[in-house]
């Protein structure tokens, strides 16, 4: 006698409830930053506001969580395109996929920003982990390209993204312009600086 069909485990409904949730709410915090309410994400994902809650019992949650997905997804662009890039141009790179991605996302910044009553939105544990170990990978290979200066550090970068991010947010300037002064300020040819 053969058995009936299992259920579909709970855990793979969790899994993709977490998704439905995660996706509405980028959307919806691209659009209106904080002011987005989670039953407003529970609608748009077709989940029950319960479920929303389970997931993320806060909004400060599901901020911290969307956070989190696009620095992977920043961390991953990183790793697959920015290392792969020409010698001499992954930082560039890096910074203009940050940019565009800064543009796009103006409103989750926002909700970050309000959510951590701080400016900026760093990474944090193990997300920032990564992403440092690839920007310092990034550096010295521009480093050994003879691109970049011998004191740039990930904590530069972190400073030049935190520059990005104010000037996209504020609209009080041209972000392109400001990433390509600040790489032409990092070459060792700037002022002089021989970088070795």
């Amino acid at each position: 006698m053969s058995r009936p069909p299992s259920p579909r485990p709970r855990r793979a409904d969790a899994t993709l409830n977490r998704a439905r949730i995660m996706a509405a709410a980028r959307a919806l915090f691209a659009e209106r930053g904080s002011a987005v309410q989670l039953p407003e994400i529970a609608r748009a994902a077709g989940v029950g506001i319960g479920t929303v809650y389970r997931h993320f019992p806060t909004q400060a949650d599901l901020i911290e969580a969307a956070a989190a997905q696009r620095f992977a997804e920043i961390e991953e662009f990183a790793r697959t395109e920015c290392l792969r890039a020409e010698p001499g141009q992954g930082l560039a790179r890096y910074l203009h996929h940050v940019g565009e991605v800064l543009t796009e996302d103006r409103g989750l910044s926002a909700a970050i920003e309000a959510a951590r009553q701080s400016a900026g939105s760093e990474p944090r544990g193990e997300s920032r982990s990564r992403l440092e170990e690839v920007i310092g990978e990034l550096l010295e290979r521009d480093r050994a390209a003879g691109t970049l200066r011998d004191d740039c550090t990930v904590r530069d970068v972190y400073m030049i993204v935190g520059a990005l991010s104010a000037t996209i947010g504020s609209g009080s300037g041209d972000w392109r312009r400001l990433v390509q002064i600040v790489l032409n300020g990092l070459h060792p040819r700037a002022l002089g600086h021989s970088g070795r």
